[in-house]
């Protein structure tokens, strides 16, 4: 999985008056769970744009003042109501021999014969939980939706891996595509369809 650095300076108070001076300076107030005790550090709002403001999912490098550096993911995320500006991020500490919690994102690949035949795509799971080591976490999975026929569906089954363990049944739809009124089952139906009402129309032309 990708890193993204974050530079920031280790926090020596981390009272309400210091964080709202943090906060008026444009930084934001962190905390890192996870290590032997909380790591409370700042850095500047702009730092967190291409981890905050993207559909990626993404590692964090963060490096302090004074040559501290370590590895970690983002938890938990807090807006101000108002101005939607970052106020405060927690972050947990990863260790490459223990597993870490995840949401990775869910790409869709190929287009749905169901959708152009009038079906209606639901993509129901943009994200999906894993659990796994922190050099095992993908990038992203990958759903093959160009077979994907009417009424059909996929599910987390067909995304199992060795390298990592979904926190989801296997039953759990990610897409699918559902029946629509103007829906053309398959091209199938369409030939016997056609077939039939040539039938009748000979029919028809026979009796005359």
């Amino acid at each position: 999985m990708k890193s993204i650095t974050i530079k920031g300076s280790e926090r020596e108070s981390v009272g309400k008056k210091a964080t709202k001076a943090l906060r008026n300076a444009g930084k934001v107030p962190c905390v890192v769970y996870g290590g032997d005790k909380p790591l409370h550090f700042s850095a500047n709002e702009l730092a967190f744009r291409d981890l905050v403001y993207t559909p990626n999912a993404h590692t964090v490098a963060i490096e302090l003042d004074g040559g501290a550096s370590l590895k970690a993911v983002m938890q938990d995320i807090q807006f101000h109501p108002v101005t939607d500006s970052i106020i405060h991020i927690d972050f947990y500490q990863l260790f490459d021999d223990k597993t870490v919690t995840m949401n990775i994102p869910v790409r869709l690949q190929g287009n749905s014969p169901g959708e152009r035949n009038g079906g209606r795509l639901l993509f129901r799971k943009r994200k999906l939980a894993i659990k796994a080591l922190p050099d095992k976490l993908p990038d992203f999975f990958d759903v093959d939706i160009s077979k994907l026929k009417i009424g059909a569906n996929i599910t987390v089954a067909s995304l199992l891996n060795d390298d990592f363990t979904i926190l989801h049944p296997d039953t759990t739809v990610v897409v699918q595509v559902l029946t629509a009124r103007t829906a053309v089952l398959d091209e199938e139906d369409e030939e016997g369809e056609e077939g039939e009402e040539g039938a009748e129309e000979a029919e028809e032309a026979s009796q005359e």
